[in-house]
């Protein structure tokens, strides 16, 4: 029978047979750079018997926010438990595992997200929590726990935002980073979330939806405006804390980008695209701004009509508030940062400028039509008032029908 080793001569053991490769990273015992090598011989030394990382890691880590910003055209939502790919999660840890600063695996990082924005929805201000490889000194805690910096300082630490933007792709960027305290959770610790919802005004009654908007503000049952997940979800009460509705100073054909903002403690499923597309009914003048009052009254309208959410494009998770998280950045990273951000609108204005120039090599309408009456428009349907259209089944009768399946 083998003899059992201890851990510290299976370190040792393992260190010297490192070493005599030459040609992998070997972990300093005094905490100087390791040698580079090749990750063949990494591997070949990973499968050895007895081999965990564990004991070949003499790094420091520490449990950091990280802002982050992506457009998501491309991808199929934020979470990475989407059943297809890309998400922006799944290139966010791919970041993490190139840079190598991903320490152990998602689970032993305790990683953690504030908002999960669906495919489509783009963000300016997602937040995520996870423990990296830090290069401060290591600290020693009360409670045992070792290999963890505790203190906020941050003078001579990984510049985690130009390192992960170096191999991020161009859709995905790191805004800041900050130190969290142990404790932090980038959901459960989230005072507010904001979101934004861009349109063009056209013939909207912005008024209109203005009245009917500040009628969301306060704490509803929102059962009414949004995707039920009667398996998982069970109190459909949320506070909206902000409601406003205001022009950008983006125009187009003597059309002006509007935009509105929502503010709210926590959202759920698809909740704010289901309360714009009321709006946009009512802006329409095809719904009166009491079919608000209408629908968050849970006890009248035990069940939701049915009515197609709005678009997820023109949607972007704009904040996440905390306390005592403040963002920062290296003048570096944040001059490259800037450098990339306008590039990207400048590819996306030349993109629009062909657009334009195809619509203007278009055919010629004649005279009694008019390129405003075709801007954006789709074929016309007569409107079924919402009070009139058939409903989704209540919560009740969805918790029912889930008892009779188990």
């Amino acid at each position: 029978m083998a003899t059992q080793l201890s851990d510290a001569e299976l370190i040792t053991s393992l260190q010297a047979r490192v070493k005599m490769e030459k040609k992998v990273y070997v972990p300093d015992e005094r905490g100087g750079k390791s040698k580079k090598g090749n990750r063949k011989s990494e591997e070949k030394i990973e499968k050895m018997p007895g081999y965990n990382t564990r004991f070949m890691s003499h790094h420091s880590r520490r449990y950091v926010a990280l802002k982050v910003m992506y457009f998501g055209k491309r991808f199929y939502g934020f979470a990475s438990e989407a059943q297809m790919e890309p998400t922006v999660e799944s290139e966010l840890f791919k970041a993490f595992e190139k840079t190598r600063l991903l320490v152990g695996n998602k689970k032993e990082s305790q990683y953690s997200r504030c908002g999960r924005t669906d495919k489509g929805v783009s963000s300016v201000g997602q937040v995520i929590a996870l423990f990296l490889r830090s290069n401060l000194k290591i600290s020693e805690t009360n409670n045992g726990n070792s290999g963890v910096v505790l203190d906020e300082q941050h003078e001579g630490e990984i510049d985690y935002v130009r390192v992960l933007n170096r191999v991020l792709p161009n859709d995905i960027r790191i805004m800041g980073w900050c130190p969290a305290p142990v404790d932090f959770h980038a959901r459960f610790s989230c005072l507010s979330r904001e979101y934004k919802y861009f349109f063009w005004k056209e013939n909207l009654n912005i008024q209109a939806m203005e009245s009917a908007g500040n009628k969301l503000v306060g704490e509803h049952d929102f059962r009414n405006f949004c995707k039920m997940d009667a398996a998982n979800v069970h109190n459909y009460r949320r506070r909206i804390k902000l409601f406003e509705i205001s022009p950008t100073d983006v125009r187009y054909n003597d059309n002006q980008l509007w935009v509105i903002k929502i503010r709210g403690s926590a959202f759920l499923w698809h909740q704010v695209r289901c309360m714009v597309v009321v709006l946009f009914m009512v802006g329409k003048g095809l719904e009166s701004p009491n079919v608000i009052d209408m629908l968050l009254d849970t006890a009248r309208i035990l069940r939701k009509p049915q009515y197609t959410m709005a678009s997820e494009v023109p949607l972007v998770l704009q904040s996440c508030e905390f306390d005592n998280i403040k963002f920062m950045c290296s003048s570096e990273a944040g001059e490259a940062l800037h450098v990339h951000l306008v590039n990207e609108c400048q590819i996306y204005q030349l993109q629009a400028a062909i657009f334009h120039e195809a619509l203007l090599n278009c055919v010629p309408l004649s005279n009694d039509q008019s390129l405003l009456h075709f801007q954006g428009s789709k074929k016309k349907v007569s409107h079924v008032p919402l009070m009139s259209r058939p409903t989704e089944p209540s919560y009740e009768e969805r918790r029912a029908k889930l008892n009779t399946v188990a």
